[in-house]
């Protein structure tokens, strides 16, 4: 098996970077990402029975293996939820799949974004980075002729590091596209 052009990357730069950046005692300790994890919640599905075979097709499509379908836990009478009723999809990325999607998403998909400056260095306290997207129109892999409904996700990124820092440098060595120092603030007056 083949491996991909930012797992090469990873092993041969970004190890290295990150070992003399935070200085860790051993080699193993050094972050690296686990897997991807990319969902989404589709409400429309109570209404159209259609709609959860569309996201099965393209959430497929984007991710490269069949998505889980997930169902609610118990009813909610006031959301007209019922119990063990398809409310969303998830699918779990590891591995080549992982390293290859990562960098379609950086190097494509995330240019295509309308009004794209970048994403928010805000993690989650333990080393993992997570953000959301409003359309799946932005992949490549999918035709738009085809697609009848937007459809958000979110998609989190878990990696071995301790920290925010750790997870952040070791996702901008990889070439993910974070806001910049300037970006912010021109942000923060808007």
């Amino acid at each position: 098996m083949t491996t991909s052009r930012l797992q090469q990357k990873y092993k041969n730069e970004v190890k290295k970077a990150l070992l003399e950046k935070f200085e860790f005692s051993n080699p193993m300790l050094i972050p690296e990402l686990k897997k991807i994890v990319i969902s989404m919640g589709v409400a429309e599905a109570t209404k159209d029975k259609n709609a959860m075979q569309d996201c099965v097709k393209e959430l497929a499509l984007i991710s490269g293996q069949k998505p889980i379908i997930t169902k609610s836990k118990k009813s909610i009478a006031n959301f007209k939820l019922r119990e063990d009723q398809p409310i969303g999809l998830k699918v779990t990325i590891r591995r080549k799949r992982m390293y290859d999607f990562l960098d379609r998403f950086c190097n494509i998909v995330s240019p295509r974004i309308r009004d794209f400056r970048g994403f928010s260095k805000k993690c989650d306290g333990s080393g993992n980075y997570s953000l959301g997207l409003e359309d799946q129109q932005i992949f490549p892999e999918l035709n738009l002729d085809e697609v009848k409904r937007t459809q958000g996700m979110n998609i989190t990124f878990v990696t071995t590091a301790k920290s925010d820092a750790e997870c952040l440098e070791l996702l901008l060595q990889l070439g993910f596209p974070f806001k910049t120092e300037n970006e912010k603030a021109q942000g923060d007056k808007a």
